[in-house]
């Protein structure tokens, strides 16, 4: 319920929310997201909220959202109303704006608008931004949950985003994938080495997710590295072998890691120094369940760093742990004093280290084990020394050198002023006495004489079942045990009274001149128990025990049933049986499977084709209609560093396999050098072939050379319009950019510029200045432009300078990167057609106020204002700058515009865009 001033305060801020003032419904929203952050409710305000969700004040605007994402699935009929404003605001220029109207479309769980949300989505999924494309990789999941019937619509978009090469976007279509298919391991093979190299650069719950993903994929398309003929032979790593036998290996059919496996392991291991206490969690059960036995030591200093985390930490990293010390004591053998207790540990926190104490334990440490569980014994927590007698109990089991040294200790402990104590000692005890009956009478008479003194109920039934298994041992005192238990029955605990009937059925079959009528007695005294257990277990025992007319065959049989030998309990860890399920996840902790849980599949018999991991390359001919397909294996590929691509920023990535620098054949021809270099407006990629022969009589060397291309970025056509030319800019930057650097280009070295000139070979063609420098004193010959072109770009290259006199040749890739501006053609066009386009609904119209200056103004000033605007191939986009002083001018500069260049015609401005 809420209190007045709760109340209060929403009338204020309802007040403030209606205001006319911008600052007022700023602070407003700020105070509202406070008191979300603090977990109150405010969904009354949804009202008043949501009338600001189209204000023009972009800070205003991302609050509001915030808040609709929070309320938009309790409010769906409020929602519903504004949705045609959520959908202008997926074309906002703002990428947070875009995002945000996606995640409160997404969270609005309404199957009327699955079809919107699906639209959005595909949009979202190729915008420009790698932060909306990553947050519809977020609604993907959502609208799953909402509709699964969209299943294989939402499969095609995330085949689409996960060829997406921004680490931005990597995790989140990662987890969308897990979602929603996670059985389509075909989506995941030509992407499987490029989430290997981006790994790194991933956020770091990206990374989480993709090497969970990953460790699945890699059960099922890798053989197991675990065979006894395992070979390997990478990065210099020998075979480890653990005796002379296995050095017998079969060499028929020997085991060699694919190379695909080891780039996974070989990328994943610099993540075992990450800050974040997860991503070394999964690499590590990665490394468990994927990597040679004998690799297994990395991860171990790692884990042990995390002890020293917080206590959630702790818990989760020491279940683990507990789980590989079964199966591979060694790993954490030299760190057993990091499992030591500490006083200032939680309960749950000493049982795992006493655990993993009790896995470590072997015939060498077992003695320094042993006195530090003395200490524990001797703990204040109850919980912990009763789990201490457990782990003692385990390690006389396991090692039989110090089966009776624990058991001696076990019996000291009898004495124990503390019940909780004793009760759990007498229960292992008794254990471990089932293993060598015979050989301690002694220790059964011991607890028989404390047996009043005893008052915890298990304990005091382990007792009674000791005396009654093994009876004939202590033919004197169980007879005397049962006259005082008969005293005491019906005051005793269920647990007790069962063994009570037991313990008299079993010393009347060995002993019934002594114990028949006792035993009639108890028998008489169950069969009107209020525990209807205890009845039908006292009937039972009658019938079987005590012939008469009314019994069966099975009377016959007593002896048989009751005094049986009993196989001695197995004393084992309780976390035996967790490494059915993967490590690091709630199924493992839990020990119990989770809802969404996916099962690590067995290794394959035979490894699948690894070719299906080739990433096949398109190359466009001379012609323009025929392909070459090129696959890149993994020496290729898996050695390109990782590249991370930010909403502002682009990253390149480059293949940093070089020249082996031996003499090549004649007729050997090198690998190519690659260099990617990707923004989020386009990618251009050119390949210079250079021959480089050194000539003894060394030709006129080529110093400088000027040559022009023109590309094709986007094979469309203009809209056919009325008066609609193309013209000259008015202002040609002279700037040079570098294309190939001269240690790169091995001497030659290369710089564009942008001539923004008509392109004579067409108007959706772009055309570029190349200046060509030999640093060499060689000659350089059959300078060219090769076919190879990645994005399928028409390139009209010049023909080749010189000629080609030797078979060795460089070929670098480089690319270039164009301002959007670039990409626009400057137009003319009469003042009435522009007054006529302005009401056309497929041109952008922008409009400026400029202040008056006496300087020329430049475009890239007065259009900065316009950042993030966007246009289609061939649209036209109409520009207006209004001037207070009729004798200013404006001169056309592009160079750093975010959208290009345009003609002026007095106080307007029309362009049109001749690329993407």
């Amino acid at each position: 319920m809420l209190s007045p001033w709760f109340l209060c305060r929403n009338e204020d801020l309802k007040e403030m929310l209606e205001s006319n003032k911008e600052s007022l419904k700023l602070e407003a929203m700020k105070r509202i997201v406070g008191l979300i952050a603090k977990g109150k409710n405010a969904s009354e305000l949804f009202p008043a909220v949501v009338k600001n969700v189209a204000s023009k004040n972009i800070e205003l605007k991302k609050l509001v959202y915030v808040y609709l994402v929070r309320y938009a699935e309790e409010q769906q009929d409020l929602a519903l109303l504004s949705i045609s404003t959520f959908q202008r605001a997926l074309k906002d220029p703002n990428q947070l704006i875009r995002a945000s109207a996606l995640r409160v479309l997404s969270s609005i769980r309404v199957p009327i608008i699955v079809p919107i949300m699906m639209l959005a989505i595909k949009e979202a999924a190729t915008d420009l931004s790698p932060y909306v494309r990553k947050t519809a990789a977020h609604a993907i999941q959502k609208l799953f949950s909402l509709d699964p019937d969209q299943k294989e619509h939402l499969i095609e978009v995330i085949e689409k985003l996960l060829k997406d090469k921004s680490t931005l976007v990597a995790g989140s279509v990662v987890m969308a994938f897990e979602e929603v298919c996670p059985d389509r391991i075909d989506l995941i093979h030509k992407n499987y080495r490029k989430l290997c190299n981006l790994l790194v650069d991933v956020e770091e719950w990206g990374q989480v997710v993709i090497i969970h993903m990953l460790t699945r994929y890699a059960r099922t398309q890798f053989v197991s590295p675990w065979r006894e003929d395992a070979v390997f032979d990478e990065n210099s790593e020998k075979a480890f072998y653990d005796s002379e036998e296995e050095r017998r290996v079969d060499q028929s059919k020997p085991y060699i890691m694919d190379p695909d496996h080891r780039l996974l392991l070989r990328n994943t291991k610099p993540l075992l120094q990450s800050r974040n206490t997860a991503v070394v969690m999964a690499v590590s059960q990665l490394y468990w369940h994927l990597s040679p036995k004998h690799e297994l030591s990395i991860i171990t200093k790692s884990l042990v760093r995390l002890l020293r985390s917080h206590r959630e930490v702790q818990y989760i990293v020491l279940q683990n742990i507990a789980t590989m010390s079964i199966q591979r004591k060694g790993m954490f053998e030299p760190f057993m004093k990091s499992f030591y207790v500490r006083s200032t540990d939680a309960t749950h926190i000493k049982t795992l280290k006493l655990e993993i104490l009790t896995n470590l334990a072997n015939e060498a440490n077992i003695s320094t084990i042993l006195r530090e569980f003395q200490t524990y014994v001797k703990s204040q927590d109850k919980a912990f020394a009763a789990a201490t007698i457990q782990a003692i109990g385990c390690c006389a089991t396991n090692i039989s050198e110090v089966t009776d040294t624990c058991l001696n200790g076990l019996v000291l402990l009898l004495s124990n002023r503390d019940e909780t104590v004793v009760a759990e000692s007498v229960v292992v005890i008794k254990k471990l006495l089932q293993t060598q009956p015979s050989q301690h009478s002694d220790i059964i008479k011991h607890m028989a004489k404390l047996f009043d003194n005893i008052t915890v109920p298990m304990a005091r039934a382990s007792i009674l079942w000791l005396m009654g298994e093994y009876c004939e041992h202590v033919p004197k005192i169980a007879p005397d045990v049962l006259r005082k238990m008969a005293k005491t029955f019906t005051d005793e605990e269920d647990i007790v009274k069962l063994q009570i009937v037991n313990l008299a059925a079993k010393l009347y079959l060995t002993n019934s001149k002594q114990t028949k009528l006792l035993t009639q007695y108890i028998l008489n005294l169950g069969k009107y128990d209020q525990n209807y257990d205890i009845r039908d277990r006292t009937r039972f025992i009658r019938q079987l025990i005590v012939p008469n007319e009314k019994s069966g065959a099975l009377s016959k049989y007593a002896r048989r049933i009751l005094m049986a030998p009993k196989p001695a309990p197995v004393l084992q860890s309780a976390f035996k049986d967790r490494d059915r399920f993967q490590l690091g996840t709630l199924s493992h902790t839990l020990n119990s499977q989770a809802s969404g849980y996916l099962e690590l599949s067995d290794w394959p018999a035979v490894a699948p084709d690894q070719s299906v991991r080739n990433v096949e390359v398109v190359e466009p001919q001379k012609n323009g209609n025929a392909v070459k397909v090129e696959s890149r294996s993994e020496s290729e590929s898996g050695s390109e560093s990782s590249s991370s691509e930010s909403s502002s920023e682009s990253r390149s990535e480059l293949d940093s396999d070089s020249d082996s620098g031996t003499d090549q054949k004649k007729n050997t021809k090198p690998k190519p050098k690659t260099l990617n270099i990707m923004t989020k407006y386009i990618l251009i990629h050119i390949v210079l072939s250079i021959s480089s022969p050194f000539f003894v009589n060394c030709m006129c060397s080529l110093l400088h050379l000027c040559v022009f291309l023109a590309c094709q970025f986007d094979a469309v056509s203009w809209p056919v319009r009325v008066s609609l030319q193309a013209s000259s800019p008015v202002f040609v930057p002279e700037t040079s950019h570098e294309l190939l650097h001269r240690m790169t280009g091995k001497g030659l070295s290369a710089q564009y510029r942008f001539t923004r000139q008509p392109c004579i070979y067409g108007n959706s063609m772009v055309s570029l200045q190349l200046t060509l420098s030999n640093r060499t004193d060689q000659a350089l010959e059959n300078i060219h432009i090769s076919e190879k072109s990645s994005t399928g770009q028409n390139i009209h290259r010049f023909n080749a300078i010189g000629e080609l006199n030797t078979t060795k040749e460089d070929e670098f890739s480089v690319s270039i990167q164009p301002a959007v501006g670039e990409l626009l053609l400057p137009i003319t066009m009469s003042e009435a057609d522009f007054t006529k386009e302005q009401g056309n609904t497929n041109t952008s119209y922008w409009h400026a106020d400029e202040t008056p200056t006496n300087q020329p103004i430049h475009f890239s000033a007065c259009i900065s204002r316009f950042a993030g605007k966007t246009v289609s191939s061939g649209s036209l986009v109409l520009v207006s700058v209004a001037l207070k002083d009729p004798d200013a001018m404006i001169t056309i500069n592009t160079e750093k515009t975010v959208m290009g260049s345009m003609l002026l015609r007095q106080v307007k401005t029309a362009l049109t865009n001749s690329g993407p």
